[in-house]
């Protein structure tokens, strides 16, 4: 079963219809009726909606027992200006689609045109269109959405498109691609005062001269060993912008970066300690928080065969270059309960970076991608 040229033009329209209107993390309403109304097409057996938030489950059923694969894409966007002079470019000031996730969610749809002509031989497909991948919320939700015991896969798969790679290459390895990652925010109140007469307040001034430096101390370890940390300080402030008033209130943002989830809560807890005791020292009121958490992603060693055996078979070149990356994903979460693994699939060499504000999607990959897929799935169920 492959692709027909219609096929690929509708899928390219549909890639630019959701290009010209994009919608930021938690924000995918209208994204999800585009979604609906093109996959509805391919008369799936079971649609589910507002999973997780936003997201989307199309199932494609032989009616045979046999494995469940689910594929996911991503369907949010980024607050970004888009820079460009395209025809289908965002529509929408201050957002656009500078990560391809339309591109992403083009190549399920993909297969929802090839398993709506014919179903699997046996067990079923499930497509996973899923919201709010950037901010971490959007797997952890689907995941956590009760419905979703009813479409738990034994395998999952998905795939990122990789700039800055010859196009149609594909990168996959197995054990961890992506870090866990999460943002921590530090909050330190005290007194304010008169600035004549600071003695009579509680400054956070120097216990967050002191905790800026010493936090990142806990980052250390070469990236290519699983012990590896790294704390990257991302925003500060005290008090008001015055000349008048000592300050009273300070807050400290950083972002934790490991390899292994084990790794990650060492580093909470040893920034924590490092919070409690600095606080304590000066008298302030501690309260510290969590943000945009992401998992590991860990490539199963069967689900990783499974995608090779593909690539092989297609004719894809592919290699383990690049891998692990130190940017974080929050696929690895559906590994928890299956086998999962992610592939990142060259967007080309000169291709500008994700998330810069000139970054397109390459139609070219729409293809590739849903071949890459199909031959997955059809060597596993038939």
């Amino acid at each position: 079963m492959t692709l027909t040229n219609q096929d690929i033009e509708d899928l390219v329209a549909f890639r630019r219809e959701l290009h010209r209107h994009p919608e930021i993390s938690g924000e995918e309403e209208q994204t999800a009726k585009r979604v609906v109304a093109f996959v509805s097409e391919t008369k799936p057996d079971q649609i589910l909606t507002g999973l997780g938030g936003h997201g989307v489950a199309t199932v494609y059923d032989s009616g045979k027992e046999g494995p469940t694969l689910l594929f996911r894409s991503e369907t949010d966007a980024l607050p970004i200006e888009e820079i460009s002079s395209a025809p289908h470019r965002s529509t929408v000031p201050g957002k656009s689609h500078m990560c391809g996730h339309d591109g992403h969610t083009a190549i399920l749809a993909a297969l929802g045109r090839q398993f709506g002509r014919e179903r699997p031989a046996r067990g079923r497909v499930v497509l996973m269109f899923q919201p709010a991948e950037e901010t971490g919320a959007g797997a952890a939700g689907v995941v956590a959405d009760p419905r979703y015991d009813s479409i738990r896969p034994d395998f999952a798969f998905s795939l990122h498109n990789l700039p800055g790679t010859p196009l149609g290459h594909v990168r996959i390895k197995e054990g961890v691609v992506n870090c866990a990652s999460r943002g921590i925010r530090i909050v330190l109140d005290g007194k304010t005062a008169h600035s004549s007469m600071p003695e009579t307040g509680t400054s956070p001034m120097l216990a967050i001269s002191r905790l800026m430096p010493e936090l990142a101390k806990l980052g250390g370890g070469s990236f290519t060993e699983d012990d590896f940390a790294m704390v990257t300080l991302t925003h500060a402030e005290m008090g008001e912008a015055v000349f008048g008033i000592a300050p009273g209130h300070a807050e400290v943002w950083a972002t934790l970066r490991t390899r292994l989830d084990d790794r990650m809560a060492a580093l909470c807890s040893a920034a924590e300690e490092l919070a409690i005791g600095i606080s304590r020292e000066h008298g302030l009121q501690l309260s510290i928080d969590y943000h945009e958490i992401f998992v590991a992603s860990m490539n199963a060693p069967e689900a990783v065969a499974h995608l090779r055996a593909a690539l092989d078979a297609e004719g894809i070149t592919h290699d383990e270059e690049e891998l692990p990356m130190r940017a974080s994903e929050d696929f690895g979460i559906f590994g928890h309960s299956a086998k999962s693994a992610m592939l990142f699939l060259g967007a080309g060499v000169d291709t500008p970076a994700l998330h810069n504000p000139d970054y397109d999607f390459p139609d070219d990959l729409i293809p590739i991608g849903s071949r890459i897929f199909m031959r997955t799935a059809r060597n596993i169920l038939g």
